[in-house]
């Protein structure tokens, strides 16, 4: 009778001790209220939702190539009369206004987005609106991938372009280095061929150049061959890092993709680590229409529940270490690595906003940057969801380049209530990491919110005086214009 008590309590103390992490991630999708903030008539805003702005036009680009051209002109030449600004938008996804200027004339590029793929050179030919998502389901079904890419596909070709972003796949320099070249309609209208032999100067200020330039039209990229990869990973102390890097992923040359994250909840805070990588298996990849439904809504509910909640951030870190042990050797195609949306991390909440930053720090003050952000991110007051690190190479292309050198980012995600004293919270975080970075010779990413002034934007970035000389050698009526270019000009 006493056993049969006992194994009746160890089944009710299972289903309690199972039913904890349940009800939590459920109580984050109950207190959601599926109400998005609209965008009035008249306004525009972007991904940071704190950027609501009256603007003159909101213009949707035509999908034809002729007819774009023509239509780009009349605007630049309507713009020039009436003495408007232009800012240029994808998917919006910066965080500082760059795709918006006050009472301009904004430009939704997305419906341009026609795409040719060369089978024998590896070049696609794509319209700067495309999504990466659109572009890796047209590749896929040739059996080619992305080259370089961020870590979600929900972005545009063009913005990605304009903010030279870096992905995660191994040892690569940012989306400049698959760049082979790209037409862009300059502020006469006129439409100039850029590459590295073909107006090379134009080329490198145009990548990672915030559409100060002009409109980048049809952009041809490198691809490389859609196959297999076999997922491993590693858990280990932060100071470990660099030296596990090393060993386990650049000298091990089957793998393709890696990423790495750090501990974010108070047991141990940034004191553990993963490094999660992919190596080519000797498989066919399969087709992204033959592979299973991924549980989104799940994830994105566990990658919620961490919001002001320490329980929640510790029981992420277990979940997915946990699950990283049993999925551990799973094999997937590049294109479905590759395929993941911003909406596995969406925000519901309309009273909060999700921002992120980024910090490129060179291997060896990588620990010491770590020592150094901890005291500063306990005390800051700030919810912190997350922190990955991706190793980036030296950039030889972009004129505005972050990795001057090779370099670890380290990618923050921070939840922040939309209230001034946040506001003011994050500002005053955002000069500290600044600070930090700037004593361990790193950079700051210029796509987020615009919380450095000009004087300390300069020391990360000394070349921005002869950036902006050049932004009015080819643009001297400042038709392209953004709230980016107005804060740090």
């Amino acid at each position: 009778m006493k056993k049969r008590h006992f194994f009746i309590l160890g089944i009710v103390m299972i289903l309690i001790f199972i039913s904890i992490p349940v009800i939590h991630v459920l109580k984050t999708k109950w207190s959601e209220s599926g109400i998005k903030a609209g965008i009035p008539e008249g306004y525009t805003n972007d991904a940071s939702q704190l950027n609501l702005t009256k603007i003159d036009t909101l213009i949707h680009v035509p999908a034809s190539k002729s007819e774009i051209e023509n239509q780009l002109r009349q605007i630049i030449q309507y713009a020039k009369e009436k003495n408007l600004k232009i800012s240029i938008a994808g998917a919006r996804h910066s965080m500082g206004g760059h795709t918006i200027y006050p009472n301009g004339i904004v430009l939704n590029m997305l419906p341009y987005k026609h795409m040719e793929l060369d089978t024998k050179n590896n070049i696609l030919t794509i319209g700067s609106g495309a999504l990466w998502e659109e572009a890796i389901r047209y590749l896929d079904k040739h059996g080619k991938s992305i080259a370089v890419m961020q870590a979600f596909s929900s972005f545009s070709v063009g913005g990605s372009i304009s903010v030279n972003g870096h992905g995660w796949q191994k040892n690569l320099p940012p989306v400049s280095s698959s760049v082979v070249s790209f037409t862009l309609m300059d502020q006469r209208g006129t439409i100039v061929n850029c590459s590295r032999e073909e107006n090379p100067e134009l080329f490198k200020l145009v990548i990672g150049g915030y559409g100060l330039f002009g409109i980048i039209l049809d952009v041809r990229l490198k691809v490389v061959d859609n196959i297999a990869l076999q997922y491993k990973y590693i858990r280990l102390s932060a100071d470990q890092y660099p030296n596990y890097y090393k060993k386990f992923i650049s000298e091990n040359p089957d793998v393709n993709l890696v990423f790495g994250r750090l501990r974010i909840s108070d047991k141990r805070f940034l004191e553990e680590a993963t490094i999660s990588y992919f190596e080519k298996a000797n498989e066919k990849p399969l087709p992204l229409s033959l592979q299973s439904a991924k549980n989104e809504e799940t994830k994105r509910l566990v990658f919620r529940s961490t919001v002001n909640s320490e329980y929640g951030k510790r029981l992420r870190w277990d979940l997915e270490t946990g699950m990283n042990k049993v999925t551990k050797n799973a094999v997937y195609s590049r294109n479905e690595l590759l395929n993941d949306h911003v909406s596995l991390i969406e925000n519901k909440d309309p009273h909060s906003t999700d921002l992120l930053q980024e910090y490129f720090i060179p291997e060896r003050n990588f620990s010491q940057f770590i020592k150094e952000i901890k005291p500063v991110l306990k005390k800051s007051g700030l919810d912190l969801l997350n922190i990955t690190i991706r190793a980036v190479k030296k950039d030889e292309d972009s004129y505005m380049n972050y990795a001057r050198e090779d370099v670890f980012g380290f990618v923050f995600l921070f939840n922040q209530k939309k209230t001034d004293k946040q506001e003011e919270a994050m500002k005053i975080l955002t000069n500290k990491l600044v600070d930090i970075t700037l004593k361990n010779e790193g950079t700051f990413y210029l796509p987020y919110r615009l919380h450095i002034d000009r004087e300390k934007m300069r020391k990360v970035y000394p070349q921005t005086a002869s950036f902006f000389e050049l932004k009015r050698k080819y643009d001297p009526s400042e038709v392209f214009d953004n709230k980016f270019y107005q804060h740090y000009k």
